[in-house]
């Protein structure tokens, strides 16, 4: 099954997409892709997405750019950061939107509640032999 592109962007200079860093987001994942001759990519699969950043700078506001932090419970990318891309808040709200249909597809909002649970310190084996 090939995958959808939903959005794409270059990390920008001045406003500007003059790097060689490029974003891409699917239906079920992000992709950051850096390099020329060289090139690394990595991704996240988006049901592993725990939290979405905004960050403004000064700088990036007079470009009309930001920064999007992923954080994740992936292993090899747990922050992946979509750094100065252009219109960063419709790119979190549709990264939002994203994750959170990517969980519904997988079932994935049960076990967030048992990792909660255990998170807060209750003790879960106690519960699950009462």
């Amino acid at each position: 099954m090939e995958s959808t592109t939903l959005w794409k962007d270059r990390k920008r200079y001045f406003g500007l997409p003059l790097s060689f860093t490029r974003y891409r987001l699917t239906d079920d994942r992000v992709f950051c892709e850096k390099g020329f001759l060289n090139l690394h990519s990595e991704e996240v699969l988006l049901y592993r997405v725990r939290d979405l950043e905004l960050s403004l700078s000064l700088g990036q506001r007079i470009f009309g750019v930001g920064t999007v932090r992923v954080h994740s419970s992936d292993k090899t990318a747990p922050d992946l950061e979509l750094r100065n891309i252009k219109r960063p808040r419709e790119v979190k709200e549709l990264l939002f939107r994203e994750v959170e249909q990517a969980k519904d597809r997988r079932r994935m909002r049960t076990m967030e509640m048992v990792g909660a649970q255990a998170e807060s310190g209750d003790d879960l084996e106690d519960e699950l032999q009462d």
